[in-house]
């Protein structure tokens, strides 16, 4: 013998009908998923038992009951006789209990009362061996048929539905995933499966449990109107063409991660509109058409090629050309020397050597401080003050806190491999694979822009990167994670052993991959500027053909 009480409010989460005593003593609410170890049973609240016959012999119960119309539960006589559901009556004569009958090869082997003063329940019989409640009225095979949460709901959705298609209902929420495996030879006979669960968390949750047991397309999901829990609360509130038209647009179940293209096509029409920021540099803006939010941007390039120079250019330019805040997460340096680079772009010297420093005054860092960082720039940038190592998820959180706490629709990240010396894996490879989809589905979930830093790997021969040499995909270091997720590519090529000085102080912008415009190859020549720290962007002619004196460098 088993105690078994249901349906009884819920102390954490509110449901009026979600909470499931155990023989234990404990609860469980299928609607919150919380836990109680003990629960204390309410006054007034008898608990029932249950009778399970685990013998082949037959089961006979007493004819108790009457047929009646539902009235509690707003059910016709018609419905009630149809599935054979009977009521007792108390000495006031209100309903006392329901009695349902379940089927197995048309035989009664079960029965679940439910009392209507409490909504506690009782079963009696093989209950593990019946079928769905109602599966004994309707034949295999047809268009439609309709799974509901409960008798009630099973019997109310048919009604509401004008008593014309197939309605069953599973024993509860709980046991949903096995009472559909156990009849799904039955259910996939019917073209389509509607399951028309609760509304609550519990519902909702087992509806996609059950909607992934069937073959695919087969199941459709009935979304109830705001403020309605289940067919019964609609059919007392007399909204029949309301279900009808619920019925017909329910969904067709598709797994986390694939979309029906012909239900998101407003979606699709209306979707906000990504803005593109300009580059500096004229030569990736006729070729990539600007940068992106919900872009990973990965820059390359060898030891010494002006990775850093360029990234200082960006961020100095998204800070003064947008008003987006912006992010910086630079793992090989100190917060202050970050800052230097950054102020050293809008003061056209470099800030970081001290004697060229202490040739303003505080009043002239005081005002290329007002002009990046104050006024309508107030509080939008922000730098990563680490001390000493970090580890991969340390790092990770700062990421997630700089966009999604600090609002950061842009960050810079330098630089990858750095992120993979504080990873704890071993293996380079793997560890770069791990790093690059968690960024990636950073960007996907926040759309917040990354630029990354990245190395690439030692070429063998006698020429290497210092030398100038043509990058490829191939090149980069570590993974072929970066190159397939990233949505950009740039790459950083410079003959650093040249005897001419431009040629020497020029590096070539060589895109690699452009998922939005599907444009690469060379894009554009930047000479460095030894004196400001700046970068120009030159003609290709220029490189060849003029002395230092000859090449007009072009700084705002």
């Amino acid at each position: 013998m088993t105690i078994v009480q249901s349906h009884l409010p819920c102390p954490e989460c509110g449901s009026s009908d979600a909470l499931s005593i155990n023989d234990d003593g404990s609860a469980y609410c299928f609607s919150c998923t919380g836990y109680i170890k003990q629960h204390n049973n309410p006054k007034g609240r008898p608990t029932m038992e249950v009778v399970n016959n685990n013998n082949s012999e037959p089961i006979y119960f007493a004819d108790e009951g009457q047929y009646a119309a539902l009235k509690d539960r707003d059910i016709s006589l018609e419905t009630a006789k149809k599935y054979g559901v009977k009521v007792t009556f108390d000495q006031q004569g209100e309903i006392y209990k329901h009695i349902y009958p379940y089927y197995a090869d048309n035989e009664v082997i079960a029965r679940k009362t439910r009392f209507a003063q409490n909504k506690s329940f009782a079963w009696a019989g093989v209950g593990n061996k019946a079928g769905l409640f109602g599966q004994n009225l309707f034949k295999d095979g047809g268009k439609y048929i309709t799974i509901t949460e409960g008798e009630c709901d099973a019997m109310a959705a048919y009604e509401l539905l004008g008593s014309k298609w197939p309605v069953v209902s599973i024993k509860s929420a709980s046991t949903a995933e096995r009472d559909v495996k156990d009849n799904l030879e039955y259910l996939e006979s019917f073209e389509n499966v509607v399951i028309a669960f609760d509304s609550d968390k519990a519902g909702k949750e087992a509806a996609r449990r059950v909607a992934r047991l069937l073959k695919p397309s087969k199941a459709k999901i009935l979304t109830m109107p705001e403020g309605y829990k289940d067919p019964n609360d609609m059919l007392r509130a007399n909204l029949h063409t309301g279900f009808v038209r619920c019925f017909w647009d329910a969904k067709t179940y598709t797994p986390s991660g694939v979309m029906n293209v012909s239900e998101n096509r407003d979606k699709y029409k209306n979707r906000e509109k990504r803005e593109s920021v300009p580059y500096p540099w004229q030569g990736l803006n006729e070729k990539l058409e600007g940068m992106r939010q919900g872009e990973l941007i990965t820059l390359t390039g060898g030891t010494g090629l002006g990775k850093s120079s360029v990234t200082r250019e960006l961020e100095h330019w998204l800070i003064k050309q947008t008003s987006d805040n912006v992010g910086v997460i630079a793992l090989e340096e100190d917060w202050r020397r970050t800052i230097d680079g950054i102020l050293s772009i809008e003061a056209n010297s470099k800030l970081h050597i001290d004697r060229i420093r202490e040739q303003f005054t505080d009043e002239e860092i005081d005002q290329f401080f007002d002009v990046l960082y104050d006024g309508d720039n107030r509080n939008r940038v922000w730098v990563h003050a680490h001390h000493g190592a970090n580890d991969i998820d340390s790092i990770f959180s700062k990421l997630r806190f700089m966009i999604v706490g600090c609002e950061c629709r842009w960050v810079i990240v330098d630089h990858l491999h750095m992120l993979v010396s504080t990873s704890i894996e071993g293996d380079e490879r793997r560890s770069i694979d791990a790093i690059m989809h968690r960024l990636r589905t950073l960007v996907e979930e926040t759309g917040a822009g990354i630029i990354l830093v990245s190395h690439l790997r030692r070429i063998d021969g006698n020429k290497g990167h210092e030398n100038g040499i043509e990058t490829g995909l191939s090149h980069l270091r570590g993974s072929q994670s970066i190159a397939q997720l990233s949505d950009c590519v740039l790459s950083l090529e410079r003959n650093q052993q040249s005897t001419d000085n431009v040629e020497a102080s020029t590096t070539r912008v060589r895109i690699l991959k452009s998922r939005y415009t599907g444009d690469v190859g060379l894009a554009t020549h930047l000479l460095y500027d030894n004196e400001t720290g700046r970068l120009a962007e030159i003609a290709t002619d220029d490189i060849s053909n003029s002395s230092d004196e000859d090449v007009e460098l072009g700084f705002e």
